[in-house]
């Protein structure tokens, strides 16, 4: 069996290539489209509301999807570290390690968060890989396929959408949408993503394929830790790409301005506690 190949950016511990017998299945990160290629969302998943969390009636500056993906890690054996705290925009001191690992054809992301403060310590992570579109053609119709997976490995035949999105940020809505399928399977068109980023909650979906233009599968990204899973690609014309998303954490309601240990999906860790988390990409 042939083995997965990847290569890793020590800023933000970032994957910067997968290939399989010669062939990519990254993005590179064109800023003409999207200048990164699977960056860690850390130490929040989307926006917190008007850039801003409070920690005990303390306000703090913090910009989308945190700022774990643009400081540079340090390479110790296998792992990529990232040693942190107090900072001016996060008041914890902490660890954040990352491996990965590859086993055949799929590929182990395995991040760990340490709470070395003395205080509890609130955070999300998340993961953003962006995924080549297989032979994409910008005049072909349909580009691929998705599918949305549970825990068991089952399809999610219609997933529930219970939030909009409103500049970034979730928003309650009368009632719960539903992903735009047919016959349980996502095509990605032209439009797929004019409506910006598909969101599904409560868990019910573990794991997303991609099936090429012939409906075979491609590759798949899952993780079964994943509380909620975004779905993401730039509305631009040409953009070869698709980001499938496994998140512990998901962006601010509109208008949160409470404490962030009462954000929405938020992660508390006791002094000298620690959180894992892992995702996969398999290539079929």
């Amino acid at each position: 069996m042939s083995t997965l190949q990847i290569k890793v950016n020590e800023k933000g511990a970032e994957l910067a290539s997968i290939q399989l017998n010669g062939r990519e299945y990254l993005w590179w990160g064109d800023a003409a489209y999207w200048n990164r290629q699977a960056p860690i969302l850390f130490p929040n998943v989307g926006k917190v509301f008007d850039n801003t969390f409070r920690v005990n009636g303390k306000a703090y500056h913090m910009g989308q999807h945190g700022f774990a993906r643009d400081v540079a890690f340090k390479k110790e054996g296998e792992r990529y570290v990232l040693q942190g705290g107090p900072w001016e925009n996060y008041p914890y001191r902490f660890c954040l390690s990352v491996r990965y690992r590859t086993e055949g054809q799929k590929l182990f992301c395995e991040w760990e968060v340490l709470n070395e403060d003395t205080q509890p310590m609130y955070f999300q992570i998340g993961a953003h890989p962006a995924l080549l579109l297989p032979d994409y053609k910008a005049d072909d119709p349909v580009h691929g396929y998705l599918q949305c997976y549970d825990a068991e490995g089952k399809v999610v035949a219609q997933p529930l959408m219970p939030h909009g999105l409103d500049s970034g940020y979730i928003t309650q809505l009368p009632a719960p949408g539903r992903m735009p399928v047919e016959d349980t399977l996502l095509p990605l068109r032209a439009d797929t993503f004019a409506i910006d980023t598909y969101v599904m909650e409560n868990e019910q979906v573990k794991s997303v394929m991609l099936y090429d233009k012939q409906k075979r599968p491609y590759l798949a990204v899952g993780s079964d830790q994943a509380q909620a899973y975004g779905i993401w690609a730039p509305h631009k014309p040409g953009c070869p790409f698709v980001c499938l998303e496994p998140w512990c954490g998901i962006t601010d309601l509109y208008g949160f301005k409470g404490d962030i240990a009462e954000r929405y999906l938020i992660h508390r860790l006791a002094p000298g506690e620690a959180f894992k988390f892992t995702y996969w990409i398999e290539i079929f």
